[in-house]
This record gives structure tokens, C-alpha cells and sequence, in this order.
């Protein structure tokens, strides 16, 4: 019996072979997404000219269901510091928060926590 080895594959000058097995860029990017949902990301309300302060009050406790105390806190905070983190959650809540403030008419915006 007889055993004869496939032959060698020929190879130009410089290419270069690997045993590890290639990664998968997609999987790479699903990766990286999942790593994104996971991670928590910050809700920031920004000070603008427009809205009242007592507007501001009432859409952190209507939309939020903050206390009056706390929405009177992060709206005094945004007047004074410019700016105040009014929701820490996945990507997909700060995402909707984000876009419900904006219905209301205030800047917000979503960040990563942790990296302001």
C-alpha cells in the first residue's frame, strides 16, 4: 500500500501562509456590534436658547417620569454646566430617548459612557 502526499502548492515570492484560520470580517463587525450593545451609552441633554426652563422640567418628567426634584436637578445642571446626562441605558434606549427629545424640541444627543 501506497500513500503519496498531496504536492506542495507552489508559491509566489512574499505570500505568506497561515494554519490559523482567517477571520471573517463580517464576523469581526457583528463583534464589534455586539460589543457596542453592550456597552452603556449616556442620554445628553444640551443648554439651548430656545426652550424655558419650566419646559425642560416638564419633558424630563413626562417623558422620563422623573420626580420634580430630580427633573428640576438635571434641567439646572443643563442651564448651568451646558449640559446634563439624563438617561444611561443600551444603545437602542438612548437611540429612542434621543429621538423623542428631539420631538420635544431639545438638543440631545447619545454618547457612550464614560468617554465624556
Amino acid at each position: 500500500m501506497s500513500t503519496s502526499a498531496a504536492p506542495a502548492p507552489v508559491l509566489a515570492p512574499g505570500v505568506l501562509v497561515s494554519a490559523a484560520p482567517a477571520e471573517s470580517p463580517t464576523l469581526a463587525r457583528e463583534d464589534q456590534a455586539a460589543t457596542a450593545m453592550n456597552v452603556p451609552w449616556n442620554v445628553v441633554v444640551w443648554d439651548d436658547p430656545v426652550n424655558l426652563m419650566s419646559y425642560v422640567v416638564y419633558v424630563f418628567r413626562a417623558h422620563f417620569g422623573y420626580s420634580d426634584a430630580k427633573a428640576r436637578t438635571l434641567m439646572l445642571e443643563v442651564h448651568h454646566r451646558g449640559r446634563s446626562i439624563v438617561f444611561t441605558g443600551s444603545l437602542e434606549e438612548a437611540e429612542a430617548h434621543v429621538s423623542s427629545l428631539h420631538g420635544y424640541g431639545l438638543w440631545a444627543t447619545y454618547e457612550k459612557a464614560g468617554e465624556n
